[in-house]
């Protein structure tokens, strides 16, 4: 439970009356822990899995990207909320995203999901399909980068959700400057000037902004 912003009374209340993870990404989630150790903390929090489901569901994508894929949580809950699409993963990991690649099989949703491994900066520029929905959680100094390649394909009224946008909630303390806040920081402004979009920063796990293309 990444519960960085909220009271630990409150969160988990929050998190006992949200939908639970199944088996499947409860053994992910362990097997994450096992297998990268103190790495297991990029792995999104279950409460993050159901939103990303149901905001899929809701959305009802053809095409959904994910940038930063690790072993597969919000992968898998992305490709559960589909019905007819697809997603597209962009990461640079053979070894954590077979983890993902088995869990996909697992969970029978490996014909929806497309793995392109490299950096994303160059992969993400070969990419010539329309973008519905994407999700955005991999290594922060990239965000801008990454963001612009996502808004070039994203269509009108398509959605971006970023992962980490509040770190803990040190990018509204001042005293807080190594370089994952600054770049978040960073991020968070070029976000907020961007006249393409609205958005919204929701204080869920360690922040999440929600990017919709006007």
């Amino acid at each position: 439970m990444k519960a960085y912003l909220l009271d630990q009374a409150v969160a988990r209340y929050v998190l006992d009356h949200s939908t639970p993870p199944d088996p499947l990404l409860q053994e992910l989630a362990k097997e994450t822990v096992e297998a990268t150790g103190d790495n297991a903390a990029l792995q999104i929090s279950p409460d993050q899995g159901v939103f990303l489901t149901m905001i899929t569901q809701l959305l009802a994508p053809s095409v959904a990207v994910e940038v930063g894929t690790f072993t597969g949580y919000s992968s898998l809950c992305i490709a559960r909320g589909l019905s007819g699409g697809r997603l597209h993963c962009f990461d640079v990991s053979e070894e954590w995203t077979s983890i993902a690649r088995r869990y996909w099989t697992a969970a029978g949703v490996e014909d929806r999901v497309t793995l392109t491994l490299g950096p994303a900066l160059e992969t993400l520029a070969a990419f010539d399909q329309t973008i519905d929905l994407a999700f955005l959680d991999a290594d922060k100094g990239n965000y801008p980068g990454y963001y612009e390649l996502l808004m070039e394909r994203l269509r009108p009224g398509g959605l971006i959700v970023a992962d980490n946008t509040l770190r803990r909630g040190w990018v509204a303390d001042p005293a807080h400057n190594e370089d994952t806040t600054v770049d978040i920081r960073r991020f968070n402004e070029l976000v907020i000037g961007d006249p393409r979009v609205s958005a919204l920063v929701l204080p869920v796990a360690d922040g999440m902004t929600l990017i919709r293309k006007k």
